[in-house]
C-alpha cells in the first residue's frame, strides 16, 4: 500500500447559475461522471455533499464550483481525466464555464491516511499560482514524484561494491 496519494483540485467559473437552463446538460451529467470517477482504477476519494457532488461548496465565490478528489497516483488521475468519458464533458466546458485568467487546477501529494480539506486545497492552488510548479503544488505538465519515491534509497545493483567488502 502506498504511503502517499495524489490530491487534486480544479475550479470553474460558471457562466450562469447551476439551476439555469444553459447549465442543465452539465448538471444532468454530474452523477454519471462522478460515478465514472469512483469506478476508475486508482480512485480513492472525492469531495461531496448530501447531494452526492460538491456543487454547494463555494470557497472561491458564488459563481465558482469546485471539484476535489484523491487518487493513487498521477497516472490513475490522468487516465480518468483524459482517457475516459470525462473527456467528452471537458470538451464542452466552454458552454458552461468562463475562461479562467489564472491557474484553475492543482495537484499535490498527501499521506495516504489524510483527506484534504477545501481550505488546504485553496492554499495549494494559491501557492501554485504564486510560485508555479513545486513539490508543494504542481500540475500535469510538471508533475513531481511522490515523497515516497523521492525519498527512496537507491537500489543496490550487481555492479555496486559489496557492503561487506
Amino acid at each position: 500500500m502506498p504511503r502517499y496519494f495524489l490530491a487534486q483540485l480544479n475550479i470553474a467559473q460558471m457562466k450562469e447559475p447551476l439551476d439555469s437552463p444553459s447549465m442543465a446538460d452539465f448538471v444532468n451529467n454530474l452523477d454519471r461522471i462522478n460515478a465514472l470517477a469512483e469506478q476508475s482504477q486508482g480512485f480513492v476519494w472525492r469531495l461531496k455533499d448530501e447531494t452526492g457532488n460538491a456543487t454547494t461548496q463555494r470557497p472561491f465565490g458564488d459563481d465558482i464550483v469546485v471539484n476535489m478528489s484523491v487518487w493513487m497516483d498521477v497516472t490513475s488521475l490522468s487516465n480518468y481525466a483524459f482517457k475516459s468519458a470525462h473527456t467528452e464533458i471537458m470538451k464542452r466546458r466552454r458552454e458552461w464555464f468562463e475562461r479562467m485568467p489564472e491557474a484553475y487546477s492543482v495537484l499535490w501529494w498527501i499521506p495516504a491516511d489524510h483527506r484534504p480539506s477545501v481550505s488546504e486545497a485553496k492554499e495549494r492552488l494559491h501557492h501554485y499560482r504564486e510560485f508555479g510548479a513545486t513539490a508543494h503544488a504542481f500540475n500535469f505538465s510538471k508533475p513531481f514524484p511522490s515523497p515516497e519515491v523521492e525519498n527512496a534509497a537507491p537500489a543496490f545493483t550487481a555492479n555496486d561494491a559489496s557492503p561487506a567488502a
